[in-house]
C-alpha cells in the first residue's frame, strides 16, 4: 500500500503569511481591481513579495495635462479679456456728437483817429533852452516837447514839420513868444533837435495846430 504524502508550502516569515492571506481575500471578493504577483524562492530566504499594481478604469482617469485649448481658454483669467470688452467703457464717449471747434475770432484793431487840423501854415522857427517859468506858470525844461507861441491857447498841440528832411515833431503850447519878426514859434530845444540840428539856430517850418 502505497502511502500518501501531502506537500504543504510553508512560509518561513510572517510576511509570506500575510500575503497569503492577502490573496485569499481578493480571490474571495472577486471585485477588486489589480493583479497581485506572489513570488517565493528558496533563495530569498524564504519572503514573499506581493506587487499591487491598481488600475483605473477608463472613465475614472484624469485629464490629460494637454488639455484642449477650449478648456484653458475658459480657466484664464477676466484680466485676458477680449479687447472689445475693454474699450467698452470708451463707446458712449465716442459715441458722442462732435461739435466743431470754435474758431478764432479776430479781434478788431484800435485804430487812432487821425488828429483834426485846425490851422496850417509856415512860418519861422527858433528855439531856447533858458528860462525859469513859462507864461502858463511851469518850470521851462528845455528836454520836454514844448513850444511858445503868440496868441495859441496853452495846452495846444501843434505839429511842426521840417520841409527839408520831412521829420516833425508835436509840441505842446505852454510859453508866449517869440517876439521876432518873422518867426511863430519859439521850440524846446529838445523839440528843435527831433527835426532839424540846433547848429541851425532858426529855420522856416510847417506848422499844423491840431484839435
Amino acid at each position: 500500500m502505497v502511502g500518501r504524502h501531502s506537500r504543504t508550502r510553508i512560509f518561513s516569515s510572517p510576511a509570506g503569511i500575510v500575503a497569503t492571506a492577502a490573496v485569499g481575500v481578493a480571490l474571495a471578493v472577486g471585485g477588486t481591481v489589480g493583479a497581485v504577483q506572489l513570488t517565493s524562492g528558496a533563495e530569498q530566504s524564504g519572503q514573499a513579495a506581493l506587487d499591487l499594481t491598481p488600475t483605473t478604469p477608463a472613465s475614472l482617469a484624469p485629464s490629460s495635462p494637454t488639455a484642449s485649448p477650449s478648456a484653458s481658454a475658459s480657466a484664464s483669467p477676466s484680466a485676458t479679456a477680449s479687447p472689445s470688452a475693454s474699450r467698452s467703457a470708451q463707446a458712449a464717449s465716442r459715441g458722442k456728437a462732435r461739435t466743431e471747434a470754435p474758431k478764432p475770432r479776430p479781434t478788431a484793431k484800435k485804430t487812432t483817429a487821425a488828429a483834426k487840423v485846425l490851422e496850417s501854415g509856415s512860418c519861422g522857427a527858433s528855439f531856447y533852452s533858458d528860462g525859469q517859468l513859462t507864461a502858463n506858470g511851469e518850470s521851462f525844461n528845455p528836454n520836454e516837447l514844448t513850444a511858445a507861441h503868440k496868441t495859441l491857447p496853452f495846452n495846444t498841440r501843434v505839429r511842426v514839420t521840417n520841409p527839408s528832411s520831412g521829420k516833425s515833431v508835436v509840441v505842446r503850447i505852454n510859453d508866449r513868444g517869440p517876439f521876432i519878426d518873422g518867426r511863430c514859434l519859439d521850440l524846446s530845444r529838445a523839440a528843435f533837435a527831433t527835426i532839424a540840428s540846433t547848429d541851425v539856430g532858426a529855420l522856416t517850418v510847417r506848422y499844423e495846430v491840431l484839435g
